[in-house]
Protein backbone atom coordinates (compact mmCIF):
# COMPACT_ATOMS: atom_id res chain seq x y z
CA UNK A 1 0.00 0.00 0.00
CA UNK A 2 1.64 3.26 -1.28
CA UNK A 3 1.50 6.45 0.80
CA UNK A 4 -1.62 8.18 -0.54
CA UNK A 5 -3.62 4.82 -0.49
CA UNK A 6 -2.56 4.52 3.26
CA UNK A 7 -3.62 7.68 4.44
CA UNK A 8 -7.06 7.44 2.56
CA UNK A 9 -7.49 4.51 3.72
CA UNK A 10 -6.76 5.36 7.39
CA UNK A 11 -8.97 8.72 7.10
CA UNK A 12 -12.46 7.03 5.30
CA UNK A 13 -11.03 4.04 7.48
CA UNK A 14 -14.28 2.26 7.79
CA UNK A 15 -15.39 3.62 10.22
CA UNK A 16 -19.18 2.88 9.76
CA UNK A 17 -20.30 3.94 13.54
CA UNK A 18 -19.23 7.58 12.12
CA UNK A 19 -21.94 7.34 9.46
CA UNK A 20 -24.52 6.81 11.70
CA UNK A 21 -23.67 9.27 14.41
CA UNK A 22 -23.15 11.94 11.26
CA UNK A 23 -26.68 10.97 10.69
CA UNK A 24 -27.69 11.70 14.75
CA UNK A 25 -25.80 15.08 14.31
CA UNK A 26 -28.09 15.95 11.46
CA UNK A 27 -31.06 15.37 12.77
CA UNK A 28 -30.24 16.73 16.31
CA UNK A 29 -29.05 20.09 14.35
CA UNK A 30 -32.68 19.94 12.18
CA UNK A 31 -34.82 19.40 15.44
CA UNK A 32 -32.84 22.41 17.54
CA UNK A 33 -34.28 24.80 14.61
CA UNK A 34 -37.44 23.41 14.80
CA UNK A 35 -38.11 23.66 18.47
CA UNK A 36 -36.86 27.17 18.40
CA UNK A 37 -38.82 27.82 15.72
CA UNK A 38 -42.82 26.14 16.45
CA UNK A 39 -42.71 25.50 20.46
CA UNK A 40 -40.27 28.37 22.20
CA UNK A 41 -41.57 30.54 19.06
CA UNK A 42 -37.93 32.12 18.70
CA UNK A 43 -36.05 33.38 15.59
CA UNK A 44 -34.00 30.76 13.92
CA UNK A 45 -31.57 31.95 11.15
CA UNK A 46 -32.46 29.42 8.80
CA UNK A 47 -30.26 30.62 6.08
CA UNK A 48 -27.46 30.29 8.35
CA UNK A 49 -28.85 26.83 8.65
CA UNK A 50 -29.05 25.85 5.01
CA UNK A 51 -25.55 27.84 4.54
CA UNK A 52 -24.22 25.44 7.25
CA UNK A 53 -25.72 21.99 5.47
CA UNK A 54 -24.48 23.47 2.14
CA UNK A 55 -20.53 23.70 3.78
CA UNK A 56 -21.09 20.31 5.08
CA UNK A 57 -21.97 18.66 1.63
CA UNK A 58 -19.48 20.86 -0.19
CA UNK A 59 -17.02 20.03 2.21
CA UNK A 60 -17.50 16.19 1.72
CA UNK A 61 -17.45 16.49 -2.25
CA UNK A 62 -14.31 17.84 -2.21
CA UNK A 63 -12.52 15.73 0.61
CA UNK A 64 -13.67 12.54 -1.85
CA UNK A 65 -11.43 13.85 -4.71
CA UNK A 66 -8.37 12.63 -2.15
CA UNK A 67 -6.22 15.86 -1.96
CA UNK A 68 -4.02 16.18 0.88
CA UNK A 69 -0.88 18.11 1.52
CA UNK A 70 -0.61 15.86 4.48
CA UNK A 71 -1.46 12.63 3.28
CA UNK A 72 1.93 11.74 2.48
CA UNK A 73 4.14 13.12 5.32
CA UNK A 74 1.49 11.26 7.57
CA UNK A 75 2.23 8.03 5.83
CA UNK A 76 5.82 8.28 5.57
CA UNK A 77 5.87 8.90 9.60
CA UNK A 78 3.92 5.84 10.08
CA UNK A 79 6.31 3.38 7.88
CA UNK A 80 9.07 5.27 9.70
CA UNK A 81 7.81 4.58 13.34
CA UNK A 82 10.02 4.11 16.08
CA UNK A 83 7.92 1.41 17.29
CA UNK A 84 3.99 0.01 17.08
CA UNK A 85 1.79 0.71 19.73
CA UNK A 86 -1.33 -1.36 20.06
CA UNK A 87 -4.71 -0.33 21.35
CA UNK A 88 -4.94 -3.26 23.42
CA UNK A 89 -4.21 -1.75 27.13
CA UNK A 90 -5.93 1.42 28.86
CA UNK A 91 -2.16 3.14 29.01
CA UNK A 92 -2.10 2.98 25.70
CA UNK A 93 -5.67 4.19 25.26
CA UNK A 94 -4.63 6.81 27.38
CA UNK A 95 -1.58 8.24 26.10
CA UNK A 96 -3.39 8.24 22.71
CA UNK A 97 -6.49 10.24 23.84
CA UNK A 98 -4.43 12.48 26.02
CA UNK A 99 -1.48 13.22 23.11
CA UNK A 100 -4.56 13.70 20.77
CA UNK A 101 -5.91 16.35 22.89
CA UNK A 102 -2.25 18.25 23.57
CA UNK A 103 -2.09 18.23 19.87
CA UNK A 104 -5.56 19.23 19.05
CA UNK A 105 -4.81 22.17 21.68
CA UNK A 106 -2.01 23.36 19.79
CA UNK A 107 -3.93 23.11 16.60
CA UNK A 108 -6.88 25.21 17.17
CA UNK A 109 -4.34 27.80 18.57
CA UNK A 110 -2.75 27.95 15.29
CA UNK A 111 -5.83 27.97 13.57
CA UNK A 112 -6.46 31.32 15.23
CA UNK A 113 -2.84 32.89 15.08
CA UNK A 114 -1.63 32.00 11.68
CA UNK A 115 -3.59 33.42 8.68
CA UNK A 116 -2.99 29.85 6.62
CA UNK A 117 -4.92 28.21 8.72
CA UNK A 118 -7.25 31.08 10.26
CA UNK A 119 -8.16 31.15 6.09
CA UNK A 120 -10.24 27.66 6.44
CA UNK A 121 -11.40 27.60 10.23
CA UNK A 122 -12.79 31.33 9.86
CA UNK A 123 -15.44 29.43 8.60
CA UNK A 124 -16.60 27.64 11.36
CA UNK A 125 -16.43 31.38 13.03
CA UNK A 126 -18.45 32.74 10.43
CA UNK A 127 -21.96 32.20 12.06
CA UNK A 128 -23.56 35.65 13.89
CA UNK A 129 -25.45 32.62 15.98
CA UNK A 130 -24.51 29.53 17.73
CA UNK A 131 -25.99 26.63 17.14
CA UNK A 132 -25.72 23.22 16.60
CA UNK A 133 -25.56 23.56 12.99
CA UNK A 134 -23.03 25.89 12.81
CA UNK A 135 -21.03 23.17 14.29
CA UNK A 136 -21.35 21.60 10.74
CA UNK A 137 -20.10 24.64 9.28
CA UNK A 138 -15.71 24.05 9.02
CA UNK A 139 -14.69 24.80 5.64
CA UNK A 140 -13.27 23.16 2.60
CA UNK A 141 -9.59 23.68 2.52
CA UNK A 142 -8.49 21.96 5.77
CA UNK A 143 -7.08 19.25 3.95
CA UNK A 144 -5.57 21.16 1.39
CA UNK A 145 -3.82 23.73 4.14
CA UNK A 146 -2.00 20.23 5.86
CA UNK A 147 -3.63 20.46 9.70
CA UNK A 148 -3.89 16.94 10.66
CA UNK A 149 0.27 17.37 10.25
CA UNK A 150 -0.09 18.71 13.92
CA UNK A 151 -0.79 14.68 14.58
CA UNK A 152 2.14 13.36 13.09
CA UNK A 153 3.74 12.86 16.12
CA UNK A 154 1.66 10.69 17.66
CA UNK A 155 1.78 8.34 13.72
CA UNK A 156 5.42 8.88 14.49
CA UNK A 157 5.78 7.11 17.62
CA UNK A 158 3.80 4.09 16.77
CA UNK A 159 -0.13 4.80 16.30
CA UNK A 160 -1.43 3.32 13.22
CA UNK A 161 -2.88 6.77 10.65
CA UNK A 162 -6.21 5.26 11.52
CA UNK A 163 -6.44 4.60 15.14
CA UNK A 164 -5.12 9.00 14.83
CA UNK A 165 -7.58 10.23 12.88
CA UNK A 166 -10.62 7.97 14.74
CA UNK A 167 -9.37 9.53 18.02
CA UNK A 168 -9.67 12.65 16.44
CA UNK A 169 -12.88 12.36 14.27
CA UNK A 170 -14.43 11.52 18.05
CA UNK A 171 -13.16 14.55 19.19
CA UNK A 172 -14.89 16.75 16.73
CA UNK A 173 -18.16 14.65 17.32
CA UNK A 174 -17.81 15.42 21.25
CA UNK A 175 -17.83 19.27 20.09
CA UNK A 176 -21.14 18.78 18.17
CA UNK A 177 -23.14 19.25 21.41
CA UNK A 178 -20.76 22.27 23.02
CA UNK A 179 -22.94 24.26 19.83
CA UNK A 180 -26.01 24.31 22.43
CA UNK A 181 -25.73 27.65 24.00
CA UNK A 182 -28.85 26.97 26.05
CA UNK A 183 -27.04 23.89 28.36
CA UNK A 184 -26.59 25.32 31.73
CA UNK A 185 -23.62 25.35 33.47
CA UNK A 186 -22.28 21.70 34.44
CA UNK A 187 -20.84 21.83 38.03
CA UNK A 188 -17.37 20.12 38.63
CA UNK A 189 -16.95 18.91 35.08
CA UNK A 190 -16.54 22.42 33.84
CA UNK A 191 -13.12 22.12 35.84
CA UNK A 192 -11.97 19.28 33.20
CA UNK A 193 -14.06 19.26 30.15
CA UNK A 194 -14.67 21.62 27.37
CA UNK A 195 -18.53 22.63 27.90
CA UNK A 196 -20.99 24.60 26.25
CA UNK A 197 -20.27 27.39 28.64
CA UNK A 198 -16.52 27.46 27.63
CA UNK A 199 -17.37 26.69 23.79
CA UNK A 200 -19.38 30.04 23.89
CA UNK A 201 -16.74 31.98 24.82
CA UNK A 202 -14.47 30.36 21.95
CA UNK A 203 -17.72 31.56 19.68
CA UNK A 204 -17.53 34.86 20.80
CA UNK A 205 -16.03 38.23 19.35
CA UNK A 206 -16.10 40.08 22.11
CA UNK A 207 -12.42 41.38 23.08
CA UNK A 208 -12.54 40.14 26.21
CA UNK A 209 -13.15 36.45 24.89
CA UNK A 210 -10.74 36.45 22.14
CA UNK A 211 -8.71 33.85 20.85
CA UNK A 212 -9.77 31.75 24.23
CA UNK A 213 -10.89 27.82 25.17
CA UNK A 214 -9.25 25.91 22.58
CA UNK A 215 -9.81 22.24 23.88
CA UNK A 216 -11.23 19.28 22.35
CA UNK A 217 -13.02 17.54 24.83
CA UNK A 218 -10.91 18.48 27.77
CA UNK A 219 -10.41 22.41 28.90
CA UNK A 220 -7.32 21.90 31.05
CA UNK A 221 -4.56 22.43 28.63
CA UNK A 222 -6.49 25.90 28.06
CA UNK A 223 -6.20 26.43 31.93
CA UNK A 224 -2.40 25.39 32.08
CA UNK A 225 -1.03 27.37 29.22
CA UNK A 226 -2.92 30.96 30.33
CA UNK A 227 -5.70 30.58 27.54
CA UNK A 228 -8.73 29.77 29.64
CA UNK A 229 -11.66 32.22 30.25
CA UNK A 230 -14.78 31.58 31.78
CA UNK A 231 -18.19 33.47 30.91
CA UNK A 232 -18.51 36.62 32.58
CA UNK A 233 -21.91 38.04 33.80
CA UNK A 234 -21.32 41.84 32.89
CA UNK A 235 -20.15 41.18 29.10
CA UNK A 236 -22.65 39.69 26.61
CA UNK A 237 -21.52 37.35 24.41
CA UNK A 238 -21.51 38.77 20.83
CA UNK A 239 -21.01 35.48 18.10
CA UNK A 240 -19.27 35.70 14.92
CA UNK A 241 -16.21 37.31 13.20
CA UNK A 242 -14.72 40.35 14.71
CA UNK A 243 -15.78 42.03 11.06
CA UNK A 244 -19.19 40.16 11.01
CA UNK A 245 -19.83 38.27 7.38
CA UNK A 246 -23.48 39.04 6.43
CA UNK A 247 -23.75 36.59 3.78
CA UNK A 248 -25.41 33.29 3.46
CA UNK A 249 -23.96 32.24 0.02
CA UNK A 250 -21.88 29.18 0.84
CA UNK A 251 -18.81 30.31 -1.77
CA UNK A 252 -18.45 33.84 0.01
CA UNK A 253 -18.70 32.06 3.21
CA UNK A 254 -16.15 28.89 2.39
CA UNK A 255 -13.61 31.77 0.57
CA UNK A 256 -13.76 34.83 2.29
CA UNK A 257 -10.59 34.06 4.29
CA UNK A 258 -8.69 33.43 1.24
CA UNK A 259 -9.55 36.49 -0.30
CA UNK A 260 -8.83 38.48 2.86
CA UNK A 261 -5.58 37.10 3.24
CA UNK A 262 -5.11 37.71 -0.94
CA UNK A 263 -6.40 41.36 -0.41
CA UNK A 264 -3.01 41.42 2.47
CA UNK A 265 -0.71 40.07 0.11
CA UNK A 266 -1.24 42.20 -2.50
CA UNK A 267 -1.41 45.37 -0.27
CA UNK A 268 1.94 43.93 0.66
CA UNK A 269 5.32 46.33 -0.02
CA UNK A 270 8.09 43.54 0.80
CA UNK A 271 8.73 39.99 0.46
CA UNK A 272 8.51 40.13 4.42
CA UNK A 273 5.18 41.28 4.67
CA UNK A 274 3.87 39.10 2.05
CA UNK A 275 5.18 35.86 4.46
CA UNK A 276 3.61 37.63 7.30
CA UNK A 277 0.52 38.34 5.21
CA UNK A 278 0.41 34.22 5.10
CA UNK A 279 1.92 33.16 8.59
CA UNK A 280 1.25 35.84 10.67
CA UNK A 281 -1.49 36.42 12.97
CA UNK A 282 -5.09 37.25 11.47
Amino acid sequence: MNFSSLYNHASSGALPWLFGLLLIVLVAATLEGLVQTFVRHKAYDWKAYAASMADAIARRGIDALGLSIAAPILAWAYAHRINTLELNTPLAIFILFIGQEFLYYWYHRASHTINWFWATHSVHHSPNELTLASALRLGWTGKLTGTTLFFTPLIWIGFSPTAVLSVVAGNLLYQFWLHAPWMPKLGPLEWVFNTPTHHKVHHASNPEYLDRNYGGVLIIFDRLFGTFADEREDVTIRYGLTEPLKSHNPLRIALHGWMNMGKKIGQAHSWRDRVKAVFGPP
